[in-house]
């Protein structure tokens, strides 16, 4: 079992509160990823867990076992770094043993099970070599690997992709989600990263300046924002977010009607998903080109706003636009958000 609950948690330093009274529960064998932008408290959230900090107010709870006095090494997780923390004198079946050897297991056990983690992590070929005779990728899973030979309840992950190129770091979400699906144990991942959220959370957390903003599946958070901070911060390109008084002053009375009746009269303003844009249909209004961004298999466009926002809009990368030329656009009206004049999201009536 590695459930984790955490009972109004608060942790200040000196006069800042980096953490704001959290209540959150991450169930056993669930994967949850902490999202958010730097500074709004994931990573001391996460080491509070851990240990490596001591809260200032609430409680910390480990399979309903209150562990907000424990140390560390005694609450039963795990904790993978950022900067892989590796001990560069040692080989990397050394590095993966050493918690053992601490805890006095013996010579041959303690290399059978490191050998039998090596092979989980296709590392048993790399066992004689040192950290600096191994990529960014082979190091942090090593690192993983330190963490796994300890069979905790729980692991912890800090940021532990950020200092990998691109491509090594969609082989290592594939790696974890992987090893998640084999180990089958409570997994609790910070990143800023909202691709790695998105594509490894079975819940989000999003955080700002110290308090939870929404709690969800990754499909709810990105099409069902819970308020304009994590409609602005999930998804990219970010969501075009327009006053309806501009939509109306633009002429698109027919639209503004839709969103009248969709989530009612306390709308302020709306969210469309560059997604939601497409070119022609019904309601369709010209829009200058302003930009274009080409990936490939898609192409991000930038319109003419109604403010002095762009239109960020996607098309298939088969798609031509000409920056300067005007375009008719309509918008996906099924798929609105709305927010009132607080920035919450409005429910549909």
């Amino acid at each position: 079992m590695g459930s984790i609950e955490l009972k109004s948690v608060g942790k200040r330093f000196a006069t800042f509160e980096a953490v704001r009274s959290i209540n959150l529960k991450v169930e056993d064998r669930e994967r949850v990823v902490f999202v958010g932008p730097s500074g709004c408290g994931k990573s001391t959230l996460l080491r509070l867990i851990c240990g490596i900090e001591d809260v200032t107010s609430g409680h910390i709870l480990i399979d309903g076992v209150d562990v907000t006095a424990v140390g560390s090494a005694k609450r039963g997780v795990a904790m993978v770094f950022q900067n892989y923390a590796l001990y560069p004198h040692m080989t990397a079946e050394q590095n993966m043993g050493f918690s053992l050897r601490v805890a006095h297991v013996p010579k041959d056990q303690r290399r059978q099970i490191v050998t039998a983690v090596a092979q989980i992590l296709q590392l048993e070929h790399l066992l004689h070599r040192y950290p600096r005779e191994l990529s960014g990728g082979q190091r942090q899973r090593v690192a993983i690997g330190r963490a796994m030979v300890r069979r905790p309840k729980a692991f912890l992950f800090d940021e532990p992709l950020s200092n990998l190129d691109a491509a090594l770091r969609v082989d290592m979400r594939l790696e974890i989600i992987r090893l998640h699906e084999q180990l089958k144990t409570t997994m609790i991942y910070v990143t800023h990263d909202q691709a790695e959220a998105m594509t490894l959370a079975d819940r989000i957390v999003v955080l700002n300046a110290g308090h939870i903003e929404q709690v969800d599946t990754p499909r709810n958070v990105y099409h069902r924002p819970a308020n304009l901070f994590v409609a602005r911060f999930i998804g990219s390109p970010k969501i075009n977010l327009v006053e309806i008084d501009r939509l109306a002053a633009a002429g698109l009375g027919e639209l503004v009607a839709v969103v009248a009746r969709t989530f009612g009269p306390k709308v302020k303003s709306v969210g469309i998903r560059p997604e939601m844009l497409q070119l022609g249909g019904t309601g369709a209004f010209a829009r200058k080109c302003m930009t274009v961004e080409y990936f490939g298999s898609e192409t991000i466009v930038y319109f003419e706003g109604f403010d002095d926002a762009p239109l960020a809009a996607k098309a298939s990368g088969e798609t031509y636009f000409e920056p300067g030329q005007t375009y008719p656009l309509s918008i996906d009206t099924s798929r609105l958000v709305a927010f009132d004049a607080a920035g919450d999201a409005l429910p549909t009536l």
